[in-house]
């Protein structure tokens, strides 16, 4: 296993961790040897029982338990799906199976002190595993960002600093700070896809060693998606699948450069109007690995759609209306999977997964306001 740099075709050793490329580009990993099914190691119910296809030493595992989440069937407007229930994890968002193998890397190679830029979700993550591991942790994250999110990353020790601006403004932010301290951001160190890739193997496994036809899932910087591709990839590589299923990737309509791009046929972002959104997890107006996402999308004939505030206030709705109680990144992926069915690109008859990536409790506030919620005097 090495670091690839896909734009010069550099690679470089594991054995020292990176963020970036020697010329301040981003870094893939090579394709992964993946595992059999008689690799699996039930025993351990989380993403470690998937050691054998991860590129990191099981005896450095920072690990709280997470993954091996849920996955229930039900109804998304009247069609049979199954919803993958990834807010269930230990800091609340699907960002642990990243941060499981990232922060255990980075142990592994002795880093001491992180640095990261988030809207929330993966900061907490990282926050939590960083003191697991007896890490040093500086989150950045927009002044915007859930309240309860700020807490729970301050909980576990880390230093917050709120920035004022967008989404991309924390980001640059961070960049500036890279030369202090090891950034270890999510967006940028390869080694969290090799977590989030953990996301395939479970469905595969949960599905009876078979692939989903559809995956349908938020699309912020795109590591979901490019967990599935990698990890649905290793499978097929090994035959223990027959087929990719499709990926479909969601975005908000106010912050949609992803869904832009890939309208435009194109593999390079183009001019985009960027506004605040509800889903704030996926609010990425300068996402990463842009070509790797839009191929990973095309070449398992899935696609990428986005949806409006409106639709993803109804989803919110209805999602907790049937028990999900998500914020609002997760009911973006449910209002695309409404226009997906309405288009006729999913059909009914199809095995169908909505992943749910981060719990509602983390903006209770916000949902009780956009879903007018009161309790009722006696």
């Amino acid at each position: 296993m090495q670091y690839i740099d896909p734009a010069t075709g550099a690679s470089y050793s594991i054995d020292s961790p990176r963020w970036c490329s020697d010329n301040g580009g981003y870094l893939n990993l090579t394709p992964g040897a993946g595992l059999k099914r008689g690799d699996v190691d039930t025993s351990r119910r989380s993403v470690w029982r998937y050691a054998k296809a991860i590129a990191v030493d099981d005896k450095h595992a920072v690990t709280m338990g997470e993954g091996w989440t849920p996955l229930t069937c039900g109804l998304w407007n009247d069609v049979p799906v199954m919803f993958k229930l990834d807010f269930m994890m230990p800091t609340g968002s699907f960002k642990d199976r990243g941060m499981t193998v990232l922060v255990s890397y980075l142990k592994s190679r002795g880093v001491d002190q992180v640095l990261e830029d988030s809207s929330g979700n993966a900061g907490a993550s990282l926050s939590a595993y960083a003191a697991a591991a007896g890490m040093r942790c500086r989150i950045l994250v927009p002044e915007t960002a859930s309240y309860p999110k700020i807490a729970q990353i301050a909980a576990c020790g880390a230093d917050v600093f709120t920035i004022r601006g967008t989404r991309q403004d924390v980001a640059d932010t961070a960049m500036r700070m890279r030369s202090e301290i090891f950034y270890a951001s999510h967006n940028w160190v390869p080694f969290f896809a090799e977590g989030t890739k953990t996301l395939a193997y479970e469905l595969w496994e949960q599905l009876g060693f078979k692939a989903p036809d559809n995956v349908v899932v938020p699309l912020g910087y795109g590591s979901n998606v490019a967990g599935c591709e990698r990890g649905f990839g290793e499978l097929l590589r090994n035959g223990e699948i027959t087929r990719m299923p499709r990926i479909f990737g969601v975005q908000a309509a106010n912050c949609a450069p992803y869904f832009n791009a890939y309208q435009a046929g194109v593999d390079h972002l183009i001019p985009t109007t960027i506004t605040p959104t509800i889903a704030e997890g996926i609010a990425s107006s300068k996402p990463t690995r842009v070509v790797e996402a839009l191929k990973a999308v095309r070449d398992s004939g899935g696609g990428i759609v986005a949806v409006s505030e409106d639709e993803i206030v109804a989803a919110l709705g209805t999602l907790a209306r049937k028990g999900f109680y998500v914020e609002s990144t997760s009911a973006a992926a449910a209002a695309g999977l409404t226009q997906l069915l309405a288009s006729g690109a999913i059909k009914p008859n199809e095995s169908t997964v909505l992943v749910l990536t981060g719990t509602g409790l983390k903006a209770s506030e916000k949902i009780g306001e956009l879903l007018k919620l009161q309790a009722r005097e006696m």
